[in-house]
């Protein structure tokens, strides 16, 4: 199992012209300077924030940001494709960018952390069993909830 969180938060701090915000863009959607510094902070995510938590970064950037203006730009980037929205059972809709490369996640129950990995078996097993029940697999989302191990417990 590979945990893809590092090279993802290292490519979200690359700097410069955020890459969401040329997907944005090139979608024609009109960049105004909230809406640059909104996807900036959503680039630089590496834990999937609620709408609070992306509010409380970006004010910290523009103190003129209004928490309703984030959830109309976190809307509008959701319904075009290019941020995802997660319900990972803790009662807040979580966001990310849409990634690159396909990726699941596993949920701490405990500290509500999330785990980003990819597992080729997993993958090619999930292909498999659509492909039994006579299907094309064409989406699919695991997430795995669980609590830490306790050390005699561990593998």
């Amino acid at each position: 199992m590979t945990d893809t969180g590092s090279p993802r938060q290292r490519e979200r701090a690359t700097g410069g012209t955020s890459s969401l915000e040329e997907q944005c863009i090139a979608k024609g959607m009109r960049m105004t300077e909230q809406r640059r510094i909104i996807a900036g902070v959503i680039e630089g995510a590496s834990d999937h924030p609620d709408v609070e938590e992306l509010y409380r970064r970006a004010v910290e950037q523009d103190p003129r940001i209004s928490i309703s203006t984030v959830y109309r730009t976190v809307k509008l980037f959701e319904d075009a494709g290019i941020i995802e929205r997660h319900d990972f059972r803790d009662g807040r809709a979580r966001y990310e960018t849409v990634p690159d490369e396909h990726h699941d996640h596993l949920i701490d129950l405990k500290s509500g952390r999330v785990i980003e990995f990819r597992n080729e078996e997993i993958e090619r097993l999930q292909e498999a069993i659509a492909r039994k029940l006579g299907f094309r697999l064409v989406d699919h989302r695991l997430e795995l909830y669980g609590v830490p191990l306790s050390p005699p417990d561990r593998e």
